[in-house]
């Protein structure tokens, strides 16, 4: 139902804003500033103030066995409202401003190169910063060095330092739970190790105790929703406020620091998987990270990165002659880690996107989606640079559609330097919205995209070109905010 809102100038005048993870639902398609609430059973109502608009659903999940959810009517109303009723105040950026931030890599400039990480000039400065400090690590199975050795072992051998406690992400210390992990004691060493990715997600004054020093030495892919990214944000702000020193060994942007693509994040929709304003892909590294969170969020925490060598920007992971380790037990490969920053942001609808088969984001799929030929036909008629669309039937055996065939795509990428997976992860939703309206639930992509302009335009059925468009309007301005924090060239 849609109506004049007569108190609305009342609620302007008071100033209201949500920024809540309680108002999500339906927050994350209204413009901000909107205010609303849920019912228990059902009901909801939200209200933009500047437009006087309302919406309001009546009904009753609780009748009459008890039990239902209403979460996806919500989003789905909300979405539509908003995608139809609100709009910007601002055109989509054109010209220079929708452009690359640099040419793209060069494949054959790297080849033969053996970057040192982080871990790798630390270990070879035989750990002199860390000299007399009691230290926390947080890592996980992607902390080697360039011989593949663990970090634990290493800094528990560290002459001088005193490795006290090891604190794990998502995915547990060696990376194969995708699940919450548990707190635990390492076998090697006898050490606590602290779940960051259970009850709490955030280190507490109890886990904290006693350290000087928290060194964080995590292998990121380079997309914004990548949780290894909150998990450091959270550690920089505790950090901060019990007056523990962070220390980042820094390690490549495996997707290089060149191609900076898709929208920037709207601030106040920030969430686990929304840690602070970036695109989809920064082109930065944990380190330039750290220093644009602290510099940005003017956190008072001590932070030193310790930066990699013989690194550049325009490096894939494999050209840098370092060990691939599987950042997570979904993302085997490096093509699976670029495929991840587009189709990764399907995951939240009702799509397989290969989880539970032997080619995660490489493939996607749905029971409903009736003729996969005309699907990959009508994506590769669209001509996007670098990939192609092969029709495919699969069966996960796990996660989505778990023993199920689906039917869908699969993925060929022909050209990673041309391949822009953000471009190509909200064109198959737009493809997929246009074949089957009825059955895909392309509202929930917006659970990763965190951007209402990229959203509204996608429902609302915008061209291609203008979606793409709105997708990096904030492209410029972003590229301004990051140069101050560059550490390579």
């Amino acid at each position: 139902m849609f109506a004049p809102n007569e108190a609305g100038e009342t609620l302007r005048g008071l100033g209201w804003d949500i920024s809540s993870a309680y108002s999500r639902t339906l927050g994350s398609f209204f413009p901000i500033g909107s205010v609303g609430h849920t019912g228990f059973t059902g009901t909801s109502i939200w209200m933009d103030p500047p437009t006087r608009t309302y919406v309001i659903i009546l009904t009753n999940r609780v009748h009459p066995a008890g039990k239902g959810s209403v979460v996806d009517l919500r989003r789905r109303v909300s979405a539509i409202v908003g995608a139809r009723l609100f709009g910007s105040d601002r055109e989509p950026a054109t010209g220079e401003a929708a452009a690359e931030a640099v040419a793209p890599a060069n494949a054959d400039t790297a080849s033969g190169v053996k970057v040192q990480t982080g871990l790798d000039v630390l270990e070879s400065d035989d750990w002199s910063p860390l000299r007399g400090k009691v230290v926390g690590l947080v890592t996980n199975q992607t902390g080697v060095d360039a011989e593949g050795r663990r970090n634990v072992a290493l800094l528990a051998k560290a002459q001088g330092v005193r490795l006290q406690s090891i604190f794990a992400p998502e995915h547990g210390l060696d990376g194969l739970l995708d699940a919450r992990v548990p707190h635990g004691t390492h076998p090697g060493t006898g050490l606590t190790i602290w779940s960051l990715y259970g009850n709490e997600r955030r280190p507490t004054p109890a886990m904290l105790q006693g350290l000087d020093t928290l060194i964080f030495d995590i292998q990121d892919v380079g997309v914004r929703f990548y949780t290894y990214l909150t998990t450091l944000v959270y550690i920089l702000e505790e950090a901060a406020r019990h007056g523990v020193t962070v220390v980042v060994l820094d390690r490549p942007n495996p997707l290089t620091g060149v191609v900076v693509e898709g929208p920037v994040m709207d601030p106040d929709l920030r969430s686990f998987t929304a840690p602070h304003p970036i695109p989809v892909r920064s082109g930065m590294t944990m380190g330039e990270f750290a220093k644009m969170v602290v510099g940005e969020r003017k956190i008072p925490v001590k932070l030193t990165v310790v930066p990699l060598e013989r690194w550049e920007r325009t490096m894939w992971f494999d050209q840098t002659g370092l060990p691939w380790v599987n950042p997570s037990p979904n993302i085997r490969t490096l093509t699976e880690a670029l495929l991840y920053s587009g189709v990764g942001l399907l995951e939240a609808t009702n799509l397989s996107v290969g989880r539970g088969t032997q080619m995660p984001f490489e493939v996607v799929g749905a029971p409903w989606i009736s003729d996969p030929k005309g699907l990959a036909d009508a994506l590769n008629g669209l001509g996007m640079a670098g990939v192609t669309f092969q029709p495919v039937n699969f069966q996960p055996d796990s996660s989505v559609y778990a023993g199920q065939m689906v039917g869908g795509v699969r993925l060929v990428v022909t050209d990673r330097d041309a391949l822009r997976p953000v471009t190509v992860g909200l064109t198959l939703g737009r493809t997929l919205l246009e074949r089957y309206p009825a059955q895909f639930r392309a509202a929930s992509i917006q659970n990763l995209l965190v951007n209402r302009s990229t959203i509204w335009a996608l429902l609302r059925g915008d061209s291609l070109a203008r979606l793409k468009q709105w997708a990096e309007a904030d492209r410029a301005s972003f590229l301004q905010r990051r140069a101050s924090y560059l550490i390579y060239k």
